[in-house]
């Protein structure tokens, strides 16, 4: 059985190991010891903080096989983005030109560079081992982070943001990364976003230029990928979509990838969210679902089918245990249809 927890210290080896094998464009975790060991750190103090408003926090989670403790699965949610340096992203956006005297009239996409999507909660950090797929392990890794927002949503923004991975080839080199950034940063894909993963975003700012770009002068391969997803990050984007997140004009600044945003309260694992009463013992069969404890430190959450019943769900004993509750107690349920 998988079961979906917060991240601990002595998760550091797995967490390194997915990180090394994720390939380019897993930004937020590099593969650096130290720089993931704080990130531990981070995650467990924002999980034990008492707050009452978005702020530093950052909440990482592994998935675990509970017969023998394997991890193979990550995934986080950061509470409010650019808080402390500038959150960029470029703003897909219209230049027109027009002469009525010569009868010319041109729409040109032009791309800004953005801070608009400073202060949201962001999804990120996503990662599954490949042998850990399968068996509803995918939405379970992807929507659990919804049934802990809806326990907890002060602690998280009104809007709700996933940068999903752009496209780029089997050797890591991003066709959006080589049509722009590679002009002002001279350095390849992979390098600059090493930089930005461990921290240091400030020389975005430095090196990127500030004045509308306009697209019709980048490379067709980089124009064909603005907006566009990695093939390996299709799935995740189909479950978001029907989460509510929907594409709004934001685009990566490094590999072109979308960014999606729904509003908190209107994510659909949220907003049908049930909170029910458990009963342990023989489980009647039902819909496929995500179950949760209340729990903020100890949050635990498992996909399962089992029936709905007059406010109340039945457990078997052995995920009761693997979720940490007992008779009596209370569940967050989102059902998957």
């Amino acid at each position: 059985m998988k079961i979906i927890r917060p991240i601990r210290s002595d998760d550091l080896p797995a967490l390194l190991d997915m990180a090394r094998n994720a390939g380019a464009g897993f930004t937020s975790l590099p593969p650096v010891p130290a720089f993931l060991a704080a990130k531990i750190a981070l995650s467990e103090a924002s999980f034990a903080a008492d707050v009452d408003e978005p702020g530093h926090q950052r909440y990482l989670f592994v998935m675990e096989e509970t017969d023998g403790g394997e991890i193979g699965a990550c995934c986080a949610i950061e509470a409010a983005c650019g808080l402390d340096e500038a959150f960029y992203n470029y703003r897909v956006g219209l230049a027109v030109h027009a002469s009525r005297e010569l009868g010319i009239y041109n729409s040109v996409p032009t791309l800004y560079l953005s801070n608009d999507l400073t202060g949201t909660s962001v999804l990120c950090s996503l990662y599954m081992r490949p042998d850990f797929r399968g068996a509803g392990a995918g939405k379970l890794l992807s929507k659990c982070r919804f049934l802990f927002m809806a326990n907890h949503p002060q602690r998280f923004a009104k809007k709700v943001i996933a940068e999903m991975r752009g496209v780029s080839d089997e050797q890591g080199r991003s066709p959006f990364w080589e049509g722009l950034g590679r002009h002002f940063f001279t350095v390849d894909y992979a390098h600059a976003e090493h930089i930005v993963g461990t921290g240091n975003k400030a020389f975005i700012a430095e090196l990127m230029p500030p004045h509308p770009i306009y697209t019709v002068l980048l490379p067709e391969a980089a124009r064909a990928v603005m907006g566009q997803v990695h093939p390996q990050t299709a799935p995740a984007l189909h479950l978001l979509e029907q989460e509510g997140f929907r594409y709004q004009g934001y685009i990566d600044i490094f590999d072109g990838g979308p960014s999606v945003e729904a509003p908190l309260e209107e994510i659909r694992s949220i907003r049908r969210a049930q909170v029910l009463t458990v009963f342990v013992g023989k489980p009647a069969p039902g819909a496929p679902c995500l179950i949760a404890n209340t729990e903020l430190g100890n949050f635990r959450c498992a996909y399962a089918e089992y029936a709905i019943k007059n406010g109340h769900i039945t457990l078997p004993a052995e995920l009761a245990r693997a979720l940490e509750v007992d008779g009596g107690d209370e569940v967050r349920i989102s059902v998957m249809s």
